[in-house]
């Protein structure tokens, strides 16, 4: 039931395997308030920092969160490419990198930083005409989408690139970007295939998975302790 002091804004960590979808219902169960949203989406193989308003007055200001700029740490996979552009989806026959050099990842990596066209994946939950993007892929329908303008403030790998096939790197980019289609770009540049192995969000704006609660440690008895008032969490903005 929604009162006045369970208005406000949650910072949740979202485990692998679940939708962001699944989180908001769970959170409606423990908390007892039907007025849920949560602010960007994030795969069900991904992890990390979900923003969730709770409660009617919270979520009428969820707009205001969706230019913020989000950070994320991933493994990409070069060799092979993915009909979902990461690693749910069914892999392609295997390419060998042993020809790359390191100097040639890094500098392919580096060619992303800036403004780029990018063409989102066509498993996401942009709609066309009504129907989500994986929607019409999972009907045999796959549909290719205008390229959407986004800007990738920094990428890098997260350390000396110690082979030819796994990436590790960290991303600072604009709202809108999509990790799985850098990571096929990024094979399709190498002439390899890419795709997302893992990938996780580490900050939207100001707010950083540090400071949010694992879902699996949100309960009934705690999440008002953790509730982050409305003008509170929107002063940091």
């Amino acid at each position: 039931m929604e009162t006045s002091n369970s208005i406000g804004f949650l910072l949740i960590d979202k485990p692998v395997d679940i939708t962001s979808h699944d989180v908001i219902a769970r959170l409606r169960r423990i908390t007892g308030v039907k007025r849920i949203g949560h602010a960007g989406t994030l795969d069900p193989f991904a992890t990390g920092l979900l923003l969730v308003g709770v409660g009617r007055e919270a979520t009428r200001e969820m707009q205001k969160l969706v230019g913020l700029d989000k950070k994320y740490e991933a493994t990409f996979v070069l060799g092979a490419s993915s009909t979902t552009d990461d690693i749910k989806g069914e892999l392609s026959e295997p390419i060998s990198t042993d020809h790359l050099t390191k100097e040639q990842i890094r500098e392919a990596i580096l060619s992303f930083v800036g403004e780029n066209d990018q063409v989102p994946p066509t498993y996401a939950a942009i709609k066309i005409q009504g129907k989500k993007l994986y929607e019409l892929a999972r009907a045999g329908n796959p549909t290719l989408v205008e390229p959407r303008h986004v800007t990738i403030y920094s990428i890098e790998p997260v350390s000396e690139l110690s082979n030819t096939s796994n990436i590790a790197v960290k991303i600072h980019c604009s709202s809108g970007t999509y990790i799985r289609s850098i990571a096929r770009d990024l094979g399709a540049k190498l002439e390899t295939g890419g795709y997302v192995e893992t990938l996780r969000r580490t900050s939207i704006g100001p707010f950083t998975v540090e400071e949010a609660l694992k879902l699996e440690q949100v309960t009934k008895e705690n999440w008002l302790i953790s509730l982050i008032p409305v003008d509170t969490f929107l002063a940091r903005l």
